[in-house]
């Protein structure tokens, strides 16, 4: 009785206090917040240009925001060629944003300053690259990383809005640009970059049967 008479009472001493009642709320709905913007999905603003064109071309005035995916990665670990992901850097820790170019056991032609020609993808690792090279300081500095590093993959762009959306196939596969318009000359040479990143990698035989291994969408 003496319980429930001061179960009562506590209740009724919340519901008059809606200062003390948001405080609890915010108590119980914080940790849940938390989950879901670690383990679900974030949103982050991207600066620099080491992945120009991609993100944050010339032309924009202001730093693109996206949506990056973490239940992908920290959850199924999906790894795709050809993604965007958000990594720990081996160097700093800092979070870098890079894109995935090359899986455990697939074989790389390297980009300088590395100093080998050529390297294999040990198991448990990948090589990232910004799509900007002059302006990146990626695999080719630091090497493989490991894929416990990487934790989320853009899922979409959110600002600017001319660009909003999830990143597709450039618009020259998609056919839906006139030939010799801007929005055309723009995707051929999106699709130059892509088979020329592509050509650099020999993708391991086993790989297309691993789980949580995927191909890029070019291949």
């Amino acid at each position: 009785m003496n319980v429930l008479r001061g179960l009562r009472s506590a209740r009724a001493a919340v519901q008059n206090r809606p200062t003390l009642k948001l405080a609890l709320s915010a108590l119980v709905w914080l940790p849940t917040a938390y989950f879901v913007l670690e383990n679900g999905a974030n949103v982050k603003a991207v600066r620099g240009r080491s992945m120009q064109p991609t993100l944050n071309p010339d032309d924009s005035t202001s730093s693109d925001i996206v949506l990056f995916d973490s239940f992908s990665i920290k959850f199924l670990q999906q790894y795709r060629r050809g993604d965007i992901v958000a990594l720990k850097s081996p160097t700093d820790s800092k979070l870098i944003v890079k894109r995935i170019v090359a899986l455990p056991g697939d074989t790389v032609k390297t980009l300088p300053p590395y100093p080998d020609a050529e390297v294999r993808i040990p198991e448990g690792h990948a090589w990232v690259e910004g799509d900007e090279p002059f302006r990146t300081e990626d695999s080719n500095r630091f090497g493989p990383v490991p894929l416990g590093l990487v934790q989320s993959r853009l899922a979409c762009i959110l600002w600017p809005p001319d660009r909003m959306g999830a990143l597709g196939k450039p618009s020259v596969v998609r056919r839906d640009a006139p030939v010799g318009s801007p929005e055309w000359r723009k995707g051929k040479a999106e699709l130059e970059r892509e088979k020329w990143r592509n050509s650099r990698v020999t993708v391991a035989a086993s790989t297309t049967d691993a789980p949580g291994v995927g191909t890029s969408a070019s291949s």
